[in-house]
């Protein structure tokens, strides 16, 4: 009996030392996890050549500034590296941005020879390559990447972009059949960046006259819209030389477009209505 309980109590002895043995192995090789160093990226320097002027120097003639970071140490759109520079580097530059969604249209600007959205524009992670960053070409800047947009909107405001019907349905909403709503797509989603229009050789040469693919597909917006009664008004304001004419399907507008729109199409369904009248 008595070698049956020392059995007993050597078993049970030996199945303690096993289970402190797995429990320090366990706790040593969670602690080495905890305490592993992970591995850090390698740097990768990239340098960005920025547009800089500045109206409280007009003396001095607008420059390139170059600007040199760590692709690693950023996110992968250049406007993070623009913010990156702004808070960490230089504090004076100065430019445009709000949603960070290629909703607003804010960020645009002419990175690498095309004009488009900061946001949604990834950066080369050639780093033998510079990247070159200017503001939206042909227009007067206000600062830096800043431009001017006044006379833009001043020209979207003249195509009155909004709902005109004289005659509102008597009881609940004006109605659309799913064709005529289709009519409106690749149109409505415009978002005013002005990438298209200062992309374009006919705005850089007339833009006191001609009103530009994004004004202009806005207002071929408004004129497809069958809930809109103003269709004649809206096509005898575009009747002229300069409004619309000065469009000579050079496709700039649907190749810069950052939101795969085709302002070129609308321009010309509007020549198409006005001649078949």
């Amino acid at each position: 009996m008595q070698g049956v309980l020392l059995t007993k109590s050597s078993v049970a002895a030996v199945a303690r030392t096993h289970v402190s043995r797995l429990s320090s192995r366990s706790f040593v090789s969670s602690a080495a996890r905890w305490q592993a160093v992970p591995t850090e990226k390698p740097v990768l320097q990239k340098e960005f050549k920025i547009y800089r002027w500045n109206p409280d120097e007009p003396d001095k003639k607008p420059t390139l500034q170059s600007y040199t970071i760590d692709l690693n140490q950023t996110g992968p759109m250049v406007l993070d590296a623009l913010i990156k520079i702004k808070n960490e580097i230089d504090p004076t530059l100065t430019f445009r941005r709000s949603c960070r969604e290629g909703i607003c249209g804010s960020c645009a600007m002419n990175i690498n020879g095309q004009n488009t959205l900061a946001c949604l524009c990834r950066i080369d992670r050639d780093v033998s390559k510079d990247a070159k960053i200017y503001p939206l070409p042909h227009m007067y800047i206000v600062k830096d990447l800043v431009p001017d947009l006044t006379l833009f909107y001043k020209q979207y405001k003249s195509i009155k972009p909004y709902l005109q019907n004289d005659n509102p349905p008597a009881q609940g909403e004006f109605l659309q059949s799913p064709e005529e709503r289709r009519k409106l797509d690749g149109l409505y989603e415009c978002i005013l960046c002005a990438c298209c229009s200062t992309s374009c050789p006919s705005y850089w040469w007339n833009q006191d006259e001609y009103l530009g693919p994004a004004t202009l597909m806005q207002a071929y917006r408004w004129i497809a819209d069958s809930r809109d009664s103003y269709g004649a008004e809206r096509k005898e304001v575009l009747q002229n030389e300069m409004s619309l004419y000065r469009c000579h399907t050079i496709f700039n507008c649907a190749r810069t477009c950052p939101k795969g729109l085709n302002p070129a199409e609308a321009i010309a369904k509007i020549k198409l209505e006005l001649a078949m009248e």
